[in-house]
């Protein structure tokens, strides 16, 4: 989401019913969106915090995570790589400026190559309207993770296996029109029943006719 859309998501949904509902919104921690949601939609809002809002982002860090307990700590393997999630959630100290906020919420991934022994460490923060009574921490780790998953199953393919960080067309409609082609890809190989990208886009590069097939096919 780019900064001259933040002012777009009331309009979005604005026809959509949200009362009651969790909203997860997780690229922004926009104010204006929490007062919107709760106050005006009756909703409730899980929003990331981001080092792009370092304030907030400093006041998170700073919280003593080391007395919280851990409530949620999951394992797994995907991408080639084994990770670990814990999750801890705090209840919103006073001094914490946000509107609506109730709960802080510290994500921790450490994940390692399959293929090698050392492992990366990454802490996320979180901040969710939701009260202990309305949400556990397992559901609040379920709803971050689910748009994890969205992340990984396109944001991750399009960063990693189709290198779009590292591509040179930069001009005029250029990045939109590629950035549309990848998904497109991305999704026949999916209708297609591809479970690896990266594997699916080699078998489809060693012979010119099977891009076509696909395409027929799906």
């Amino acid at each position: 989401m780019q900064a001259d859309e933040i002012p777009m998501l009331p309009v979005l949904l604005d026809g959509i019913e949200l009362s009651g509902r969790w909203s997860p919104q997780t690229h922004y921690a926009q104010r204006e969106h929490a007062r919107y949601l709760v106050a005006q939609r009756g909703a409730h809002y899980i929003f990331t915090v981001k080092g792009n809002q370092p304030s907030l982002h400093a006041q998170f860090k700073a919280l003593p995570w080391r007395d919280v307990p851990v409530t949620s700590d999951t394992r797994g393997r995907g991408h080639g790589r084994y990770e670990r999630r814990t999750l801890k959630v705090t209840a919103v100290a006073a001094g914490l400026a946000f509107p609506h906020a109730s709960q802080a919420i510290q994500i921790v991934r450490r994940r390692r190559p399959i293929r090698r022994k050392k492992w990366s460490t990454e802490a996320m923060y979180a901040i969710t309207s939701l009260t202990p009574a309305q949400a556990s921490p397992q559901q609040l780790a379920a709803a971050v993770r689910s748009h994890r998953a969205i992340e990984d199953r396109l944001h991750w393919v399009r960063d990693v296996i189709h290198g779009e960080d590292l591509s040179q067309v930069r001009t005029a409609n250029g990045p939109r029109v590629m950035a549309a082609l990848r998904n497109l890809a991305i999704t026949i190989l999916r209708l297609a029943g591809a479970t690896s990208i990266a594997a699916a886009l080699r078998y489809h590069s060693r012979r010119p006719g099977r891009p076509l097939q696909t395409l027929m096919t799906t």
